[in-house]
């Protein structure tokens, strides 16, 4: 790998940091706004709905430009969405702006990587990109814990920016210069000589071609069973955030700062995992990492019987392992089938809508789950979890925890059978 992909490494790693870290400084500022509990899932929700009504023109859009200016230009809606949380306007109406940024950036942020290296390489880039991005994860989580944490709120009170500033709009203030490091890297980003497609201005016609493009990846033995996977992990990571946060919460007693700490752990396990199948799992390989997956839902299921600290981080390590072990493999098929079948920007912008439909529903399950299903906060409960849950009642992390683990086991299984049918039937490669 020389230095210009480890510039685009870089500028993605820096944009996914100020994503990821202004996650949980919107959460804070909702709870300083004393927000009902399921609004930390709408949260999400709401930034994750961009990427589907921007599927059928974010291809379009990355592939109209170089992708470095794509990604500045994306970086600045971003920039938007933060300085509209300062503002004043609702964190969920601005987080969705963000994610509106976040939306376009992705198929530039992708398909550069299969521009700039031969297909051969894509399993070890995706591995070195999947380790930049959890390594953002776990960074940003943790930094914006930090920044948004009760730390912060004595020393704010104690300078001049405490009459300006909550410790939340401190942490989203803060994150802007992440943004704006992003940005100053785009500016150094290889311009490629790959030829560039006109930006369609008919909606219909980027709609109907979009769809012949999710058609055609479904269709696709390989990509099918890839996208599947895919859309499967990237469902469940982004239900986990918010279930581990809840778990570390009600059944070890950690305070929100302490929590996201946990989440920290899970991304590490999947940086580990990540390159783990970056160094020894070869694309002609990429499907013999299923069985990954079914173990990681088992060992969902196992967070219930798990009330120990140290305990509990080492089963949170080993879930991020084995997600990042089976998913940079398939991930890399992916991108191979859809940069042969269409070209870059559009088959990422085709992976995006399927794996953020799989975010939506199953953020929004868990939602619904928190909102009708909560019970009501007893007298014997921690500080931690009485403060956490005030406004919205204790969420059934039993049946949260059960259905999710079953949910990723049982769709592994299924992909799992239906790819040894394919080999036998001589339609794909053992």
């Amino acid at each position: 790998m020389d230095r210009g992909f480890f510039i685009i490494l870089g500028a993605q790693f820096l944009s996914a940091l100020a994503d990821n870290a202004l996650f949980f400084a919107a959460l804070a500022l909702l709870k300083e706004q004393h927000s009902p509990e399921w609004h930390l899932s709408m949260l999400l929700w709401c930034f994750t709905v961009s990427y589907v009504v921007l599927a059928p023109f974010a291809g379009s859009f990355a592939d109209s430009m170089h992708k470095g200016k794509a990604m500045m230009i994306c970086n600045g809606i971003k920039l938007a969405g933060c300085l509209g949380m300062l503002v004043g306007i609702p964190p969920i109406m601005a987080y969705a702006l963000v994610g509106f940024g976040a939306a376009a950036y992705s198929p530039a942020k992708y398909g550069i990587i299969t521009e700039y290296l031969p297909h051969e390489k894509l399993v070890a880039a995706n591995g070195w990109l999947e380790g930049a991005t959890v390594s953002a994860i776990i960074f940003g989580t943790i930094l914006g814990g930090l920044l948004a944490g009760s730390h912060v709120a004595p020393w704010l009170n104690s300078t001049v920016l405490g009459a300006f500033f909550t410790p939340a709009t401190f942490a989203i203030a803060a994150i802007i210069l992440l943004y704006l490091a992003a940005s100053w890297l785009n500016c150094y980003i290889p311009k490629l000589n790959v030829e560039l497609k006109p930006l369609q201005l008919q909606p219909v016609a980027l709609i109907k071609e979009f769809w012949g493009c999710v058609a055609k990846l479904w269709k696709d033995p390989q990509g099918q069973l890839s996208l599947g996977v895919t859309t499967l992990f990237w469902g469940a990571g982004a239900t986990m955030r918010l279930v581990v946060l809840n778990w570390a919460i009600i059944w070890l007693n950690f305070s929100m700062e302490q929590a996201t700490q946990l989440v920290a752990v899970v991304a590490f396990g999947i940086a580990a995992g990540a390159i783990l199948a970056g160094h020894y799992v070869p694309l002609k390989k990429a499907f013999c990492v299923l069985p990954a997956g079914i173990a990681m839902g088992v060992m969902v299921i196992g967070m219930l019987f798990v009330h120990n600290t140290w305990l509990a981080a080492f089963l949170m390590f080993i879930v991020g392992c084995l997600s990042g072990f089976f998913v940079v493999p398939l991930n890399a098929m992916l991108q191979h089938r859809g940069h042969t079948l269409m070209g870059a920007g559009h088959s990422i912008a085709v992976q995006n809508f399927n794996e953020n439909i799989g975010i939506l529903v199953m953020v929004g399950i868990h939602a619904m789950m928190v909102k009708y299903f909560s019970h009501p906060i007893t007298d014997n409960v921690s500080k931690a979890v009485a403060h956490q849950f005030q406004a919205s009642g204790i969420p059934p992390m039993y049946a949260i925890i059960t259905g999710f683990g079953l949910m990723v086991a049982l769709t592994m299984i299924a992909i799992t059978v239906r790819f040894r049918r394919g080999v036998r039937a001589g339609i794909m490669n053992d």
